[in-house]
């Protein structure tokens, strides 16, 4: 709070803004808990301990702790990092995220838009972040079953205009 950010509630968690801007959230784990930092790849991380939680995450990271001996331990290094983190903020630096066409389409999904316009359409009409999201989850099964299943299953949703979590 001594940095002069803003604590709102967002998701559930708290959540640190500048100028109404997420700059830093602080979640929670079954196994442990993080400060999340929303434009964390392009941070400087000379201590190493910035985590990307999934390879799919293009822009967050995040430095987890599974004690609070840890956070006391750690407090002169996270107040460098949320110093810098604010410093991006401030600069209106943005992450360069990959483009929806970079994410691979499965072919089940291929036929199916291929197949029926009306879907082709609707999914095209998605933002990118929905698209991407579908993509993500199409692609994750090996079996092409699997897959396929998936396809059918969010068809209803994508000509609804929604989101695989909607």
């Amino acid at each position: 709070m001594e940095c002069g950010l803003t604590e709102v509630l967002k998701w559930g968690n708290p959540c640190y803004t500048l100028e109404d801007n997420n700059v830093v959230l602080i979640h929670v784990f079954k196994e442990y808990c993080a400060f999340l930092f929303f434009k964390g790849a392009l941070l400087n991380d000379p201590q190493g301990i910035l985590i990307q939680q999934t390879k799919n995450v293009q822009a967050a990271r995040q430095i987890r702790f599974t004690e609070v001996k840890e956070i006391i331990r750690l407090k002169p290094v996270l107040k460098q990092y949320l110093r810098h983190a604010m410093e991006v903020e401030k600069a209106g630096l943005k992450v360069e995220m990959k483009k929806t066409a970079a994410f691979p389409m499965p072919e089940e999904f291929k036929n199916r838009l291929t197949k029926n316009a009306a879907v082709k359409k609707a999914f095209y009409a998605l933002t990118p972040g929905r698209q991407r999201g579908y993509l993500l989850y199409f692609s994750q099964p090996k079996q092409s079953a699997t897959r396929e299943a998936r396809v059918q299953k969010s068809v209803k949703k994508i000509l609804a205009g929604q989101g695989l979590n909607d």
